[in-house]
C-alpha cells in the first residue's frame, strides 16, 4: 500500500486534506476515491508547525475520498503501532560530496535509519553553498528524507539540518555527555578500527564525523578532536566519501 508522510494531526475518522507533495503523488500513481493508503507524521516537523503538528507514532489506514484537481482529500481510519526504527539514535554530520552524491547519500542513509544529518563544508568541499542556494539545497535534502522514509517503511523522517561550516558546527555542540559516542573517520596514523570501540555495544546517541573528497585537514581533525571525537577507521581501503559514511552508518546501527 502506497506510504505517504503527512505533517498534519492524524486522528482516526478525521477527514483531511493531503499536503501539496503527497497529494501530487497519489495523483500521479492515478488513486481513487476508495483506494487505500497509508499515512505517518512521526519525527522531523518544521519548526513552525511543530506546536500545531504534533507528532504520532507508528501509522495510520488512510482512504482517499475525493480528488481534485490540485488537492487530494483522505479519511483517516486505523492506527497502527508499528515502528521500524533504529534501537539507538546515529547523528551523521558529513563534509558535502559533490554532484548528485549528496541526494545519493541522504537516500541511502534515511534506508539505513540515520537520526538526522548535518550537510557540512569544510576546507576540501567542493560543493560550496551560501544563502538561498544553501536553504533550496536543504530543503530538496529534506524532501529526499522524506521519500526515501516513505519507500522504506520508517516512520520517523530524520531532521535534515541547515548547511553549516564545520567550524561553526562545532562550535556549537554541546559538551559531550558521559553517554554520548563521537566519531571521526580518520586515515590518519593512530586511527583505531571502528569495529574495536563497537565490540560492546553501540552508545545510546552517536554522532558520525565524515570529510568530502579528500577528507578532513588536519586542522579541521584536531578541532574535532577537541570537542570530544574519537579518529577512528574502517580498514586499509579508501572509500569514497558517501561510501565511507553510509559504511559507518550501517556498522553504528546493526
Amino acid at each position: 500500500m502506497p506510504r505517504f508522510y503527512c505533517p498534519a494531526p492524524l486522528v482516526t475518522g478525521a477527514v483531511l486534506e493531503l499536503p501539496p507533495g503527497a497529494a501530487r503523488h497519489v495523483q500521479v500513481l492515478r488513486l481513487q476515491p476508495g483506494d487505500g493508503i497509508t499515512l505517518f507524521n512521526g519525527g522531523y516537523q518544521a519548526d513552525t508547525d511543530a506546536a500545531l503538528f504534533p507528532a504520532s507514532a507508528g501509522e495510520f489506514d488512510a482512504t482517499v475520498t475525493h480528488m481534485g484537481r490540485s488537492s487530494v482529500q483522505v479519511q483517516v481510519g486505523a492506527h497502527h503501532a508499528i515502528e521500524r526504527e533504529a534501537g539507538v539514535a546515529v547523528h551523521l554530520a558529513v563534509g558535502m560530496p559533490a554532484n548528485e552524491r549528496m541526494d545519493w547519500l541522504v537516500e541511502k542513509a534515511t534506508e539505513l535509519g540515520v537520526a538526522s544529518i548535518q550537510p557540512l563544508m569544510t576546507e576540501r568541499s567542493v560543493l560550496r553553498l551560501s544563502g538561498e542556494r544553501a536553504d533550496k539545497k536543504a530543503a530538496h535534502w529534506q524532501s529526499v528524507a522524506i521519500a526515501a522514509c516513505e519507500q522504506c517503511g520508517g516512520n520517523r523522517v530524520p531532521r535534515v539540518w541547515p548547511v553549516q561550516s564545520l567550524a561553526t558546527w562545532l562550535q556549537g555542540l554541546p559538551p559531550k555527555g558521559h553517554h554520548d559516542a563521537r566519531w571521526l573517520l580518520s586515515l590518519a596514523d593512530g586511527a583505531s578500527p571502528l569495529r574495536q570501540h563497537l565490540a560492546h555495544g553501540t552508545a545510546a546517541h552517536s554522532t558520525f564525523l565524515s570529510g568530502p573528497e579528500g577528507g578532513l585537514s588536519a586542522g579541521e581533525e584536531a578541532a574535532a578532536a577537541a570537542c570530544g571525537f574519537a579518529p577512528v577507521t574502517l580498514g586499509p581501503r579508501v572509500l569514497r566519501a558517501e561510501t565511507a559514511a553510509l559504511t559507518a552508518l550501517a556498522r553504528l546501527l546493526a
